[in-house]
């Protein structure tokens, strides 16, 4: 077996026959690996820098920016209108100025006001329907609501509401319903014989027409659609806004317009075809 030498002590080593190499520097390979590695890396950075350059470049010549793309990025940026202009009419961004309110507003705990000629009453918190314009000349017969079997009637000169019986009856229970002689946009009703109803100390009657112009406006009444009744019609005096037509004791009678539920009925009537 070769016997194992030790190393000789380097502290002599002429004395004992052993030398250092002397070719090369201590740790000259270590720097090599550093070296490589450090222009390796220079190498890689330049490129990715020259790639990203190239690329910006191309992305910028591809597409103009307009005014509102030159604020920088990250930063909120408020463009200036381009020119278009809004819409006409009222815009839901428009305020109200202090101290005025839209039409039927009112304050809490003000008193409600007596209704106007251009507008129909209703029960609080209801609008009422329109009624249509009435025709030139049409026959009707004028039916109460809340008693069907009851219409108005000329009975000595009065209006009643009566139901109908014979052939006279009918006839005296059918109107001719013309334009308002005061309000064409209203009615006017006349008898077979040629007289008018117009009211007189606030019941109805049926009357020849004198040519005045008080008997014009007692004869001129506005429908006004029902919002308790529908296809029911209440029927406004021209000169006394906010007084209906209405039953009481069965006598047609021109009385100021209440909320109450028994008033509400007793002022709709239904305009139905002529009985006569």
């Amino acid at each position: 077996m070769p016997e194992n030498k030790s190393r000789p002590p380097q502290d002599q080593p002429w004395e004992n026959g052993w030398a250092p190499d002397t070719s090369r520097a201590p740790g000259t390979r270590r720097l090599w690996l550093a070296g490589g590695m450090a222009v390796a890396t220079i190498v890689a950075c330049a490129t990715a820098i020259a790639v990203s350059e190239r690329a910006s470049d191309d992305r910028s010549s591809s597409a103009s920016p307009s005014a509102e793309d030159t604020s920088a990025p990250g930063l909120i940026s408020f463009a200036t209108p381009s020119g278009t202009t809004p819409p006409k009419g009222k815009s839901g961004l428009s305020t109200v100025r202090p101290g005025t309110r839209a039409p039927g507003q009112q304050h809490a705990g003000t008193p409600k006001p007596a209704p106007k000629p251009s507008k129909s009453p209703s029960h609080e918190g209801s609008s009422p329907t329109a009624a249509p314009k009435p025709p030139a000349t049409t026959w009707r017969s004028v039916r109460s609501v809340n008693y069907p079997d009851r219409y108005w009637h000329v009975s000595d000169g009065y209006v009643k509401l009566d139901p109908v019986r014979g052939s006279e009856s009918r006839e005296d229970s059918t109107f001719k319903q013309v334009k308002g002689l005061a309000n064409s946009s209203c009615s006017s009703f006349a008898t077979h014989d040629g007289t008018y109803l117009r009211h007189r100390n606030f019941v109805l009657r049926a009357e020849r027409n004198d040519g005045s112009a008080l008997f014009a406006q007692d004869a001129t009444f506005c429908s006004r659609g029902s919002s308790f009744h529908s296809g029911a019609a209440m029927l406004e005096s021209v000169n006394y806004p906010g007084y209906f037509l209405r039953h009481r004791n069965f006598v047609i009678r021109l009385e100021r317009f209440e909320y109450g539920s028994q008033y509400q009925a007793d002022s709709a009537f239904r305009l139905v075809g002529g009985l006569a």
